[in-house]
């Protein structure tokens, strides 16, 4: 029998061998994810693999796909149910990006440590939002729905396969082996002609909308490898002659503790596809929708660290808008060492970032009585903390990555008033609960303490 963390890392193995296939330069970025995260093990031994082990890392992929409606994503949610993937976090890549980007997204992954240990594989999944009329007329809304309401993304056996592993836990080798060929089979690129008027009428408005309804099927749109270094790989994909897209996108690279997501990409490489014209010739055509994606991550913040890394971005736009000759690299590393603690530990201090706590060995020796207070058990060596790596996205960054890959920023009229959507709308449409990353981050850190106050003897958590 395969286990839904097996069927889950198995997915991950044949969806990244398949995506090498398509695109070559993903296998390229892989390759060097791999050595410089062997370089970075040499040098820094055990503190390389203070946010997750060797292992967890090179294994470690988070994927991108897209859908045009509600149920296409309940759909998904069933194929990800079945490899142990919930729903985390509500994503408005409308309201983080400049350009023209009108999807909302969640991201399916595990939410138990030890399943994220065993393979932490999540898939940042974006639904199309043609009832915004910041960037759908009446008119072309109604073709655009028409359109994705007669296709067929997912076929009814994989579905069935899909809810009979999350029902039971597991599939037996021979279901397993059929859901694991169609799970990739639909999320390979389609050969099928791609309608080029319509297409093309969708790409006016955003390159997006067109690759999520401008055909009749969805596809990987990138593939993540995690790297320890993000900058060296940066400069040695360059050096290889990969055209990079302009910046790292996340916090800056600091001599702090890494916090939340680090991303970069390779530029949306020219693929070759067959166009239908209106009278019906098929032609030889390119599309530049799918890059290859790497991150680095760190620390998770609590909503206190959440709120302040947002206001420390802030404060970098207000000053490279006032010198737009400064390096927004520099500036940002400058606004980081100034007003964001440099230490795990007070970053723990000031409440600030998750961590989970466990009682030392063999503390104390004289006999003497644990302090109250979580400072002055870590201080005094009753306690470590061990830091909760950052499993989630941020939007913005997702946005910059979306933007860097288009040849244009679309239209979006602003002069509209959008749509309004959130966690509890995205959880009503697909009929699963959209989990809060926040709470999963502070449930496993207060699992930790109460494991610690029943350890020391403690009266309530330690504070």
């Amino acid at each position: 029998m395969f286990s839904q963390w097996q069927l889950r890392a198995a997915f991950a193995r044949r969806l990244s061998d398949m995506y090498g296939r398509e695109v070559p330069a993903y296998t390229t970025l892989v390759d060097v994810s791999h050595e410089v995260n062997e370089e970075v093990l040499r040098e820094r031994g055990a503190d390389a693999e203070r946010l997750g082990s060797i292992g967890r890392v090179t294994a470690e992929r988070h994927g991108a796909i897209r859908v045009g409606t509600p149920e296409e994503l309940g759909q998904v949610a069933r194929i990800f149910g079945a490899l142990g993937m919930h729903p985390v976090g509500f994503y408005d890549l409308r309201e983080a990006a400049g350009s023209a980007i009108p999807v909302v997204s969640t991201a399916f992954r595990p939410v138990d440590g030890e399943e994220l240990a065993r393979n932490p594989f999540r898939v940042f999944t974006s639904l199309l939002t043609p009832a915004d009329p910041r960037f759908f007329d009446p008119e072309l809304r109604a073709r655009l729905e028409n359109f994705l309401a007669g296709r067929q993304l997912f076929p009814p056996e994989l579905l069935a396969l899909a809810d009979r592993a999350e029902a039971a836990g597991e599939l037996s080798d021979t279901d397993a082996e059929r859901f694991l060929h169609l799970a990739v089979q639909v999320f390979e690129l389609s050969p099928e002609p791609v309608d080029k008027a319509w297409y093309e009428t969708l790409e006016k408005v955003s390159a997006v909308a067109a690759d999520i309804g401008g055909v009749r099927s969805t596809h990987i749109n990138h593939l993540t490898p995690r790297v320890l270094d993000i900058d060296a790989l940066y400069r040695r994909m360059t050096e290889r002659g990969i055209e990079m897209i302009d910046a790292i996108q996340g916090p800056p690279r600091w001599p702090g503790p890494d916090v939340l997501l680090r991303q970069t990409s390779f530029r949306a490489l020219a693929e070759p596809r067959a166009m239908r014209t209106p009278d019906g010739e098929v032609i030889s055509g390119a599309l530049r929708v799918r890059f290859g994606e790497v991150e680095a991550r760190g620390i998770a913040l609590t909503r206190r660290g959440r709120a302040r890394y947002d206001a420390l971005l802030a404060r970098v736009d207000e000053l490279t808008a006032r010198d737009p000759q400064a390096d927004r690299a520099d500036v940002a590393r400058a606004v980081w060492m100034a007003e964001l603690p440099d230490t795990e530990h007070a970053l723990a201090a000031q409440g600030l970032a998750h961590f989970t706590y466990h009682v030392v060995p063999g503390r104390p020796t004289d006999g003497s009585r644990p302090p109250a207070g979580l400072d002055a058990l870590l201080d005094q060596g009753w306690v470590r903390a061990e830091p909760l790596v950052y499993e989630d996205f941020l939007p913005r960054s997702a946005a910059g990555i979306f933007q860097s890959n288009l040849s244009d920023e679309g239209s979006r009229n602003n002069d509209r008033t959008g749509i309004a959507y959130d966690s509890a709308w995205l959880s009503g449409a697909i009929g699963r609960e959209v989990l809060d990353p926040f709470d999963l981050y502070e449930e496993q850190q207060n699992r930790s303490l109460a494991q610690v106050a029943r350890e020391l003897a403690l009266d309530g958590l330690p504070g």
